[in-house]
């Protein structure tokens, strides 16, 4: 079986070598996990393989995805005894309200709604399943997550409608994979109209014209000339919205940040979740322990750099105009001061909205973002790429 598994690894574009699965197959077989061990379930396993097949943290995703399609199901199979996860259990109450029931469900206000939620939580002492007060799952209460409620707060499990305001669980989001192969050359070539090329470092290429020209003048003597390499001078500041809504799409941002990647020398670049606040981040597994304070952000990188957000703007209203509303933690100021700070700072700067340009109109938050940034947004198409490069390149 782990042959497959060793072969799945490959075919995923991961550089593991035959030595490090025999070493995989070593430490299997002295029983470091397994049935002889004191743990012995699927995430030791996971944990073990990734460790001596995996060298470099940026390849954790790929191994996470060909693990995941090569075992899918396997852990339920072997390990009857484990407890199920809440996660993998299908909700029992499929809500199908009609839209008088849907009308009948009252927004509550930002501060009746934080307010309302601190007393449910004092009041409640066990876990509960549907209805329309309590925290918990599949009901039509605004606290909880896998239910219907127009505007609330999700807490855990999976978002569907959009509409949480604030969500209270720790999530892993994943990097972006700069390396992924393009399924198109179109996004390079619409990247192209945002140029201006100089020649810069080490005198390292030859020069046919100019050493033909100093040989003429040489008297027919060879006299040899070299020249820097020719570069896209244009500074690029990236700022991506990762996790959540963003997670639909991942395959078409990642081609977007490769041809960045490839076309931009000089290129910094910084996550964000739904709203950019006091700190972005570069690696999202560490999100948390290394920050890069927003303020440093803007005085390290000059106004000559182009800043480019990428992410849908959808959201609660409230995570940009509400101190506090992001769903990670209470922000001391609104994201909209920090999109103005970043706006006002890099006067060329732009918005791409991987969003289908159709749905635009029905996001309350697009419209405001829209605002934000004086409707300089434009989809994540080859048009509106261009469109958006024209404008950084005036």
């Amino acid at each position: 079986m782990l042959i497959d598994f060793f072969y799945t690894l490959r075919a995923a574009k991961l550089p593991v070598s035959v030595k490090e699965y025999l070493t995989l197959l070593e430490a299997l077989q002295a029983n470091v996990v397994g049935p002889n061990s004191d743990a012995s379930s699927m995430d030791d396993f996971y944990h073990l393989s990734r460790m001596i097949l995996v060298k470099d943290e940026k390849h954790f995703d790929k191994f996470d995805k060909a693990f995941g399609a090569y075992f899918k199901g396997v852990e339920m199979l072997t390990d009857f005894t484990a407890d199920v996860p809440l996660e993998w259990l299908k909700k029992t109450l499929e809500n199908e309200l009609t839209p008088e029931q849907k009308a009948a469900i009252e927004k509550m206000g930002w501060d009746e709604l934080m307010e309302t939620l601190k007393k449910r939580l004092e009041e409640q002492k066990e876990r509960h399943q549907g209805g329309n007060k309590w925290i918990g799952t599949g009901g039509t209460s605004p606290f909880g997550n896998g239910g219907y409620n127009p505007q609330g707060i999700r807490i855990g499990g999976k978002g569907g409608n959009k509409s949480a305001i604030k969500v209270w669980e720790q999530r892993a989001y994943q990097d972006y994979d700069d390396a992924v192969e393009l399924g198109t050359r179109n996004i390079k070539v619409a990247l192209r109209r945002l140029r201006r090329f100089a020649r810069e470092g080490a005198e390292d290429q030859f020069d046919l014209d100019n050493t033909i020209r100093s040989t003429a003048a040489n008297a027919g003597y060879l006299d040899i000339k070299m020249r820097p390499e020719r570069h896209n001078h244009v500074k690029v500041l990236l700022l991506m919205d990762v996790g959540g809504t963003m997670d639909e799409h991942v395959a078409r941002v990642e081609e977007l940040f490769s041809a960045v990647k490839g076309e931009f020398k000089h290129l910094e670049f910084f996550y964000f979740h739904n709203c950019v606040y006091d700190f972005l981040w570069k690696n999202n597994r560490r999100r948390f322990a290394e920050k890069f304070d927003t303020w440093d952000v803007i005085r390290k990188y000059n106004k000559d750099h182009k800043l480019i957000f990428v992410g849908d703007a959808t959201m609660s209203p409230y995570e940009i105009l509400q101190p506090g509303g992001s769903v990670e933690y209470n922000n001391e100021e609104a994201g909209a001061e920090w999109l103005q700070r970043l706006t006002h700072a890099y006067p060329k700067f732009a918005w791409i909205n991987p969003e289908p340009l159709g749905v635009w109109q029905y996001r309350q938050s697009i419209s405001i973002i829209q605002q934000l940034v004086s409707n300089r947004m434009f989809p994540l198409t080859l048009k509106g790429l261009e469109d958006a490069m024209r404008m950084l390149s005036k």
